[in-house]
């Protein structure tokens, strides 16, 4: 199994939840974080986790520039594990043309929990989504609709709905041999949410969110888990043997 973290750049979130990129020169105040996406590759499958925020260079989805930089072509990618609908992990599904969304990844099969969607349809001032994306998701031939709290979408892939970040947030662990990488998205997105237990007040449910990091943390100890943090600036993915040692 190979992990390819996309690292598409570190930014600065204001209250509008719009997204800069970081650079010496900001002086703007906002969240700092890391946006990037994973790529797994296994025997059967190349993973997408989240696609990532909606940008375009001169015609080309950033995620594609990203992908090839890492010598992989965005018709590989087989199948994209969303985790929740905020528009920094959702955005890089396509762009509108005409009216009209261009998807990214045609060909890719999209797992997305169908209760999410209902959620984040209700959000009509917030400002973490994109309404017009939200609307066309469920029409898209390609989007699988996921109602269960937990289950398997392969034999090397399982899923959980979390639900603390967001109503139907789902995480996933992906599992080759004695192998196991899990994603937390944004119910673990940086490493620092393993040191303090905190339940965070920007989340849904921050107090559940924080349990769930708990009991990952003590399932990763016995199992050895790889972590993938989508929003660390500095550890994209964690093997927990060095995570134990810092804690």
């Amino acid at each position: 199994m190979k992990i390819i973290a996309l690292q598409e750049g570190n930014y600065i979130a204001n209250s509008q939840k719009e997204f800069q990129l970081l650079t010496d020169d900001t002086t703007e105040s906002g969240l700092k974080m890391a946006i990037q996406p994973f790529v797994i590759i296994t025997d059967h499958d190349v993973l997408l986790l989240d696609f990532g925020l909606g940008f375009v260079n001169n015609g080309v989805p950033f995620i594609h520039e990203v992908l090839r930089k890492n010598n992989i072509e965005p018709e590989q990618i087989t199948k994209v594990l969303v985790s929740h609908l905020h528009k920094d992990h959702i955005e890089g599904i396509g762009y509108f043309e005409n009216g009209k969304l261009v998807q990214n990844f045609p060909k890719a099969k999209i797992y997305i929990q169908k209760r999410e969607i209902d959620f984040a349809l209700e959000q009509i001032d917030n400002p973490s989504y994109v309404p017009e994306i939200l609307n066309e998701l469920e029409n898209l031939p390609n989007v699988e609709l996921m109602n269960s709290d937990s289950g398997n979408i392969t034999s090397e892939i399982s899923f959980e709905v979390s639900a603390g970040h967001t109503a139907f947030h789902q995480v996933f662990w992906i599992k080759d041999q004695d192998e196991i990488v899990f994603y937390g998205a944004d119910d673990l997105p940086q490493k620092r949410y393993l040191k303090i237990p905190v339940a965070y007040k920007t989340d849904f449910d921050g107090k559940r969110a924080m349990e769930s990091r708990k009991k990952w943390e003590h399932l990763a100890k016995e199992e050895n888990w790889k972590v993938l943090l989508y929003h660390d600036m500095k550890t994209p993915v964690l093997e927990f043997l060095e995570l134990a040692a810092e804690i």
